[in-house]
């Protein structure tokens, strides 16, 4: 642990808030379609649930352990009391501003004829409408929960959203208390009425707060009060890992039904709902001092903003980007001999990802071709990739996936693929005890007359059909045997844990990324103080590792000039005389999610280069198996290189921090560059020139 931390870097939690914050930012930013600005806040809403799930769940078990000088290291100098309050607040000051966005984007949808109106706002026909639409679609899947003193108090969902009610009749000494589920999962959040002149919308909430007479028909009540709230549940998959007994499968299922009743962390209400009552369910919920309470408007759940019907024009979304294709690839030739000659780069989501699927079927038909092997960590609910490996082994491939069971909130999913893989005879390996397998790699090992040939894909992000069209990630093909040769060496330790391989070329975690990293920075640091050019290039989502933080601050010192581009946690501090003055940070958020990682090293005007599916998180470098691929090629070094400075210049999306102020937007005289929509440019130019432009 770096003394002083607290005062030397960030703390990792309140960096992320700063992270969402931005986020939040696209949802106010009136240069976004409008339709695009209310998803944002749909999004901000996601990442808090989770964030609270997952981050805010583990400070608080952190803060009942009985070392809490340990538990003060491990947070960054931060008491874990403190840190849950400074949290809250940071937290409530958010509430507030997604309150005042939300009402703008209101305003704003009105001017384009978009209106969402609340039950007490019908016409005469749109009351009919509702009501008819409640009693043929709804009513089936809405169930009343009757609270009473001496009866359990219901188990509630995590994440789902509920109405508190309480109905009043006037010989009553007092109300009916009562909850409903809101059955967004069958029916969605958002109900279009009726075109009146105007697109009418309502949410489903809304509908249901129409026909609680019909709900509630047996107690005949003078006045109804519906107030919504919803929880969030403490998300750690809890695993018996000495339970031999049991396979890895049976243990992930028992967590995950464990899991659906873990401790509640948060909860968010609207504000106007009676505090006595607030207070009653608080207390049944079973919420302890230091939980977070979270008042808010009338609507919850904003993360269902995410899928905000557009019922307007098309230009209230952003313009199509649709994926491109890369100009050495193309239908009519053989991947596998394009790889076999040369190296070949895709970017996602600007070339398509269609690739990778394209790659596995050539290797699937292809009689030469003896083994396919991957690693899956995320797939796509109807996953073609697993498709082509089905097709693979059905053409006799011995094919080997290890697929990680762990992935949060993927689980189920990853164990529906892992059955249907067993099932048609493909080896599954459900991932290293003790560490999650992170790693995004293919190998496929071909006969040929001279011997084995091998072939590779080292990825930054998933194998998923899905979120290729919404990350930033790169994609590396390659015959190089000497990254080839290493990727089926990393198999071999997936299938062998207890044997140490030793790598050249690539870095895998977790026992030598961290090593080889420090390593490249330490020879920047030798130049620099040799008096040579020293540089150091890195894109990644998150800084949190301390040790790597400070041996940043140490090139830093030593004059080493170090630019970052991090589009979440960061928790260096940049700029700082005689500690960081060397080091810049921005981070962009827009359209598309930034996630590919490159580590970038001058070494003296040769470069080295590394994708990776690693950040610099302890997690990623000492508990997960992560691969790093060096990039040999000089053409693709320079592509990468394009792709940074381009980002590097944005002027448009890029925020930093200015005196503590953490999301500042970056003004850089000259042309507006918005850097996503001149990458993407950049890649239809190199279509055009055949390479890079």
């Amino acid at each position: 642990m770096i003394l002083g931390a607290r005062s030397r870097f960030v703390n990792r939690d309140l960096s992320w808030l700063h992270f969402n914050a931005r986020v939040l930012q696209e949802a106010q930013d009136e240069r976004n379609p409008l339709i695009e600005r209310v998803r944002f806040l749909g999004i901000f809403s996601n990442n808090m649930d989770e964030f609270f799930r997952v981050r805010y769940a583990s400070i608080q078990r952190l803060s009942k352990l009985p070392n809490q000088k340990k538990v003060r290291e491990q947070l960054g100098g931060w008491d874990a009391h403190a840190l849950m309050l400074a949290i809250q607040e940071e937290v409530q000051a958010q509430t507030l501003q997604v309150e005042a966005i939300y009402e703008d984007l209101m305003v704003g949808l009105e001017k384009e004829d978009i209106v969402l109106i609340t039950e007490k706002e019908l016409s005469k026909g749109q009351e009919e409408f509702v009501r008819k639409y409640y009693i043929d679609k709804i009513s089936a899947s809405v169930f009343t929960m009757i609270l009473r003193e001496d009866f359990p108090f219901p188990e509630l969902n995590d994440g789902s959203i509920y109405l508190a009610i309480r109905l009043f009749d006037k010989g009553a000494d007092a109300p009916i208390q009562s909850l409903i589920e809101i059955p967004t999962d069958l029916h969605g959040r958002f109900v279009t009425l009726p075109k009146y002149g105007k697109n009418y919308l309502m949410y489903l909430d809304d509908v249901l707060r129409y026909n609680l007479r019909y709900a509630y028909f047996i107690f005949p009540s003078e006045r109804i009060e519906a107030h919504a709230f919803k929880i969030s549940r403490d998300a750690e998959l809890d695993m018996d890992h000495h339970d031999v007994s049991k396979t890895m499968v049976d243990r992930v299922r028992r967590g995950l039904e464990d899991r659906s009743g873990g401790d509640p962390v948060r909860m968010a209400y609207d504000d106007d709902m009676d505090p006595v009552f607030l207070e009653s369910l608080v207390k049944r919920i079973g919420f302890e001092d230091t939980d977070a309470l979270n008042p808010g408007g009338r609507y919850h759940n904003k993360r269902d903003l995410m899928r905000f019907p557009n019922v307007g024009g098309a230009h209230l979304e952003y313009p199509p980007l649709p994926p491109l294709n890369h100009p050495d690839l193309d239908l009519e030739r053989s991947l596998l001999q394009v790889i076999r000659k040369k190296d070949v780069l895709i970017f996602t989501p600007y070339h398509t990802f269609s690739y990778v699927i394209r790659f596995l079927r050539e290797s699937a038909m292809d009689p030469q071709v003896e083994s396919i092997s991957i690693t899956l960590y995320r797939l796509a609910t109807q996953s073609r990739v697993i498709s082509a490996l089905i097709n693979a082994a059905k053409n006799g491939k011995r094919v080997r996936v290890v697929i990680e069971l762990q992935a949060r909130f993927d689980e189920q999913n990853n164990i529906h693929y892992l059955e249907k893989m067993r099932k048609e005879g493909i080896e599954v390996q459900t991932g290293v005890e003790g560490l999650k397998v992170h790693s995004k790699i293919i190998s496929v090992e071909r006969k040929t007359e001279k011997g084995r040939e091998l072939f590779a894909v080292v990825g930054t992000g998933n194998f998923h059909e899905g979120t290729s069209r919404m990350y930033t990630d790169y994609f590396l093909f390659t015959a190089d045997r000497r990254i080839t040769k290493e990727v089926a060496k990393v198999f071999l330790f997936l299938a062998e844990p207890y044997r140490l391989q030793k790598y050249k070329h690539l870095l895998v975690s977790p026992h030598f990324t961290r090593k080889g990293l420090v390593r490249c920075i330490e020879r920047e640091i030798s130049r620099a103080r040799m008096g040579q050019k020293a540089e150091i290039w890195m894109k990644f989502n998150s800084l949190s590792s301390y040790d790597m933080g400070q041996k940043l601050y140490e090139a830093s010192q030593a004059g080493v000039k170090i630019k970052l581009i991090v589009r979440g946690v960061c928790c260096v501090k940049p700029g700082i005389p005689g500690l960081s003055e060397n080091i810049e940070v921005i981070s962009v958020v827009d359209r598309f999610l930034e996630h590919n990682r490159v580590y970038a090293f001058y070494n003296g005007g040769d470069w080295s280069m590394y994708v990776a599916s690693c950040d610099l998180m302890t997690r990623n470098l000492d508990l997960r198996v992560e691969v790093a691929a060096p990039i040999y090629s000089p053409s693709i070094q320079a592509e990468i290189m394009d792709h940074l400075q381009c980002m590097w210049k944005d002027n448009v999306k890029a925020r930093y921090s200015v005196d503590e102020r953490p999301n500042v937007y970056r003004k850089i005289p000259g042309p507006r560059i918005r850097s996503q929509v001149e990458l993407y440019h950049y890649v239809q130019n190199q279509l055009k020139k055949g390479g890079r432009p």
